[in-house]
């Protein structure tokens, strides 16, 4: 059974950086995509960064230029790298792999952001 791991969240303060991780453990092959979403209390869920097999990336309008989305295709493993971060980015961040026709999500991890 395949299961998505995250780590990486915590507490910072507003300018501050921070590396998330979300990685499968089991047997899972052909990720297409591997992405990463938030919520915030009373919010939607919203996606914020996204990444293909190709590498071809693409983001919230929210986090650009902030926020940097990358994968080890070896490592069946994506990161969320983090810098300059707002109170307003205080949410849980949740990944999701799609490998086709499964989605997986992962259990969330909380980011919490002090002005």
């Amino acid at each position: 059974q395949v299961q998505l791991v995250e780590s990486g969240g915590g507490l910072v303060q507003a300018g501050g950086s921070l590396r998330l991780s979300c990685a499968a453990s089991g047997s899972i092959f052909n990720i297409d995509v591997m992405d990463w979403h938030r919520q915030a209390p009373g919010k939607q869920r919203e996606l914020v960064a996204h990444i293909t097999n190709d590498g071809t990336t693409n983001y919230a309008d929210s986090v650009k230029g902030r926020f940097t989305i990358s994968r080890d295709n070896a490592k069946n493993t994506v990161y969320l790298q983090m810098n300059s971060l707002k109170p307003e980015d205080t949410a849980v961040y949740y990944c999701r792999f799609i490998a086709h026709p499964s989605v997986y999500w992962g259990q969330g991890t909380q980011v919490t952001v002090s002005s």
